[in-house]
């Protein structure tokens, strides 16, 4: 399937273009390229790298937060074909890598380009009308390469001060405007030089150590780090980029970035102390995985630099299929048969949990795009009972001691209910429209409950573990 583009410009007027982009089950909606001057461009033509999703409950208003080569766009996506800018908080220029994460209603941006730079937090809660830079700085750090948030901890890897550098540090966002160093992963682990990402749930840290491997560590509730686990020396093993869990937490799936044409990789890590290889897999001999992105037990959404976006039904562990894809990169690639020497151009990352479904997925150089997966999905649940989709109705993490995030695309009314082991309901919330809010269960006991999201009369549960 080919789409011709509409391109967006948000600076000037619409305008719009013919380039054709390859794709199967992935539809484009639209197009916007804010970054399109001629100043301030990264090397290689880089304009954007990392996004993330923001979905504003207030107003029922979903945004995308993109890093670009000058600073952070934040756009409102809620009507995916006719998406807006509402705010820029510039950076450092010429800037190649910034990457951002969401807490509450703050963005954290951090970036890893060269001195000097900054660390920002930023307050989103005036959107759509603008945003309101809290901290532009380096008191805290000057440069982070990747940001997590698990809870009310933030993760920074590869932590550069203006005098230093740490492989991983954790902060408390207690107070989400002053974050408050816990510890350093070096106090615990000196001999990990870096950490380039980290995937935490429940304080559980998948730390992809670069040519060092994968760790994984338990941050403990005395702030301080003990490893748990960890997968080096496996066959082929590369520069461990970054990984992410299952829902269920039995399979994780990373990928190796440098050098260029490594495979995205499939482990069972049920037992830590003994993490198995389940699956090997790339779509096309010369492409580079970048980043994964897992929904549920059954789905693996990854960018690929050149080869663009790729969706695989995972749902089965050691036979992980493609159920779909959409090029963002056509200049270079499989789809011309040349990637011209330059592995590392094209998908940087994207982003599929905003209640709507849609894609943010953004190409270094030719923009971000907002895609419809709803093909690719229904290849791989095949699974709909009239109003209600099981694998639409999402929450992490599980187990779960404070908070758990809860998501759910519809535009109709619907009911968050939690109930106890003997069925009693201690928990009900309703909701009007997409639903995606966080459920404080830390008052709970330890134990098994029941979360059930209802629609129209129609319930489907799921299990949800409480574990303080």
């Amino acid at each position: 399937m080919r789409n011709f583009l509409l391109f967006l410009s948000v600076f000037t007027s619409l305008f719009s273009t013919a380039q054709t982009y390859s794709s199967q089950n992935i539809s484009l909606i639209s197009m916007i390229h804010p970054n399109n001057g001629t100043v301030g461009i990264g090397s290689d033509g880089r304009r954007y790298s990392g996004s993330w999703g923001w979905y504003q409950s207030s107003t029922n208003k979903e945004y995308a937060i993109v890093g670009s080569s000058s600073g952070t766009y934040f756009i409102d996506v809620t009507t995916p074909a006719t998406p807006t800018v509402c705010a820029f908080v510039p950076g450092k220029q010429s800037c190649t890598w910034r990457e951002m994460k969401t807490y509450q209603n703050y963005c954290y941006v951090v970036s890893d380009d060269a001195s000097p730079n900054t660390f920002q937090i930023i307050d989103m809660s005036t959107l759509p009308a603008t945003v309101t830079v809290v901290h532009n700085g380096t008191n805290y750090f000057e440069r982070g390469h990747t940001i997590w948030i698990d809870q009310n901890k933030m993760y920074i890897g590869s932590t550069t001060y203006t005098t230093g550098f740490q492989s991983m540090n954790v902060y408390s966002l207690a107070t989400p405007t002053a974050p408050v160093l816990l510890r350093s992963l070096s106090q615990d682990f000196p001999a990990i030089s870096h950490v380039h990402d980290m995937y935490v749930r429940n304080d559980t840290v998948f730390a992809s150590c670069g040519y060092q491997g994968l760790y994984i560590y338990k941050f403990n509730s005395n702030n301080t780090f003990s490893q748990i686990g960890s997968y080096t020396g496996y066959t082929g093993s590369a520069y461990n980029h970054s990984s992410m869990l299952t829902q269920d937490g039995k399979y994780l799936f990373f990928c190796d970035e440098v050098p260029s044409a490594q495979p995205m990789r499939f482990v069972n890590v049920q037992n830590l102390s003994n993490i198995q290889p389940t699956q090997t897999l790339i779509p096309h001999p010369g492409t580079t995985p970048h980043n994964p992105y897992l929904i549920g037990n059954n789905t693996a959404i990854v960018s690929c630099y050149q080869d663009g976006l790729y969706i695989y039904n995972i749902g089965t562990p050691g036979n992980a299929t493609i159920a779909g894809f959409f090029d963002t990169h056509p200049q270079g690639g499989f789809n011309v048969s040349n990637y011209f020497g330059q592995d590392y151009r094209g998908n940087w990352g994207a982003y599929p949990y905003l209640p709507s479904g849609i894609i943010i997925a953004q190409d270094m150089q030719n923009g971000i795009f907002l895609l419809d997966p709803t093909a690719a999905y229904s290849t791989i649940t095949g699974i709909k009972k009239n109003n209600v989709e099981k694998s639409n109705f999402m929450f992490f993490p599980n187990p779960a001691s404070d908070l758990i995030s809860v998501n759910y695309r519809t535009q109709n009314d619907s009911k968050i209910e939690l109930r106890n082991s003997i069925g009693q309901l201690i928990f009900e919330q309703k909701f009007n429209g997409p639903v995606s809010d966080y459920v404080d269960v830390s008052k709970y006991p330890n134990g098994s409950y029941i979360l059930s999201i209802t629609e129209k009369g129609e319930t489907i549960n799921k299990k949800l573990i409480i574990n303080h």
